[in-house]
Parts: structure tokens; C-alpha cells; sequence
């Protein structure tokens, strides 16, 4: 895994453009998602433009509980974890 240098400040982007490695890791992770679990593609990339536009996003990582946008944003019954809900459950 590729780790950020000391003192980098974080980015509001996503994983590929901060850490390829675990960007390839997140997508293998998908990939293995049944069909049934995840959200159509239109969904994700609608979820992934508002996370892009969220003062929580850090290095492709939700400030607010921690996990990859990437991974939260293709499962079809995820929410988004702001208070209020940028996005809901498809």
C-alpha cells in the first residue's frame, strides 16, 4: 500500500488519485459484490459526485465513519453517514 508522505495535507479525492494500490484493492473488492448488493453504475458515479463535493472526503476515505467512498458508494443499500444523508439507498 502506497502511504502518504509525511505531512501531506489530505486531498478531497478519491482513492485513485491518492493511493492507486488500495484504489486496484477497493475495485477487486466490488467486483466481488453479487450483482443483487450492488448499485447500478449510474448510482455509484451520482454518489461518488457528491462525495467528491463533501468537505468529509479525505484521500478517497469518509472522514465521518472511516470507510472508502469507492467501496460505500457501489452497495446498493449503503447511505451516506452525514446527518443529513447526501445520498440514501438505492
Amino acid at each position: 500500500m502506497e502511504a502518504l508522505s509525511a505531512g501531506a495535507a489530505p486531498c478531497r479525492c478519491l482513492l485513485a488519485d491518492s493511493m492507486p494500490e488500495m484504489a486496484a484493492t477497493v475495485a477487486d473488492y466490488v467486483a466481488t459484490l453479487p450483482a443483487e448488493a450492488r448499485a447500478a453504475e449510474e448510482t455509484r458515479q451520482a454518489r461518488l459526485q457528491r462525495c467528491l463535493a463533501c468537505p468529509s472526503l479525505r484521500n478517497g476515505t469518509c472522514a465521518l465513519c472511516g470507510c472508502y467512498v469507492e467501496a460505500r458508494t457501489a452497495k446498493r443499500r449503503s447511505r451516506c453517514p452525514a446527518s443529513p444523508p447526501k445520498w440514501r439507498e438505492a
